[in-house]
């Protein structure tokens, strides 16, 4: 509200100079583009973003299972992880690694190493874990209630950085008018300058 009075304040002001009025319309166009353009970029990210997420999280419920294993022996220190997926790695706590045994979706035998999924760990002891089709170890499937949270972080951060990106060019066009300001005034002050105290000159 405060820009818009300002806006109306200069329209034919007696003191108004041109570049008042620039920078008057330069802070509306500014306001407007925050609170309208910058929460539809946002938007805008936000539903894409979540379309791409759902997708994948959609894919991944598809192509990922949940499998019975059973403990074999605990791993050697030097093999911990060696045949994890990076991804199931990421997701899973911090546990003592096994050598494990489990049979894949299509029906092939497949042993290797893998967090526990209890402590302390033991033979014959038997857990779950995500696999592919062919049996290779993965993380679990995306949420869709995660992809959602992350779609919405994405949207908002879309948000804040079209905001900071208006205000940038707000300052840099406001700072630009007050250099032209400053010409003009040094302009004016050096051709009424050499008039002052002459008499006749009217000072």
């Amino acid at each position: 509200m405060r820009t818009v009075m300002g806006v109306w304040r200069w329209r034919r002001n007696p003191l108004r100079r041109p570049t008042d009025l620039v920078e008057a319309w330069v802070a509306f166009a500014a306001l407007v583009c925050l609170l309208v353009v910058a929460p539809a970029v946002g938007c805008l990210a936000g539903i894409r973003v979540d379309s791409t997420l759902q997708q994948a999280a959609r894919e991944q419920q598809q192509e990922r299972y949940l499998v019975p294993a059973t403990v074999v022996r605990r791993a050697p220190a030097s093999l911990a992880g060696a045949s994890a997926d990076p991804s199931a790695q990421q997701q899973a706590p911090e546990r003592t690694p096994i050598v494990a045994s489990w049979t894949a979706p299509d029906g092939s035998p497949h042993e290797g190493t893998v967090p526990a999924a209890e402590e302390p760990p033991r033979p014959g002891d038997r857990f779950r874990i995500w696999t592919d089709t062919h049996g290779r170890v993965v993380g679990q499937p995306l949420d869709p209630s995660s992809a959602s949270f992350h779609a919405g972080v994405a949207g908002l951060a879309a948000a804040i950085c079209a905001a900071v990106l208006v205000e940038t060019v707000r300052r840099l066009v406001v700072r630009r008018l007050m250099h032209r300001r400053y010409i003009c005034l040094d302009r004016a002050w050096a051709a009424a300058g050499p008039d002052w105290g002459r008499a006749g000159a009217g000072s």
